[in-house]
């Protein structure tokens, strides 16, 4: 047994910060999804309102624009997947750091809700 574990087993406040932490650590991840979804929407609703606007123009001009704002969209979509990833893989860590913690979230999960 590691450590950590035996000294969380005997400190309840240890094992009550490290739910804390964890839970923190989701309420984060949501938010963070949230604020995503919100830039993506945005960045989204920006880059149609361009591209119409710029597909009023005619000829050569008009083939440069399309491809320029292909190339951003694409990029958007490549930093949004990244920020995505880089989240998840903090709230792993995160989890990782608390094992105990994780396995008690799980655990819990798996014997469903609590009968009075």
């Amino acid at each position: 047994m590691s450590q950590r574990a035996s000294k969380t087993g005997k400190r309840p406040e240890l094992a009550q910060a490290v739910d804390s932490v964890k839970e923190a650590a989701q309420h984060v991840r949501n938010a963070v999804q949230g604020s995503i979804g919100e830039v993506r929407g945005a960045a989204t609703a920006e880059l149609a309102r361009v591209k119409a606007s710029a597909l009023k123009t005619t000829g050569a001009a008009q083939e440069k624009v399309e491809s320029v704002l292909n190339k951003a969209e694409d990029r958007l979509h490549k930093l949004i997947a990244k920020a995505q990833k880089a989240l998840d893989s903090a709230v792993r860590q995160a989890e990782k750091r608390y094992p105990s913690a994780a396995a008690k979230k799980s655990a819990a999960k798996k014997a469903g809700p609590a009968k009075k």
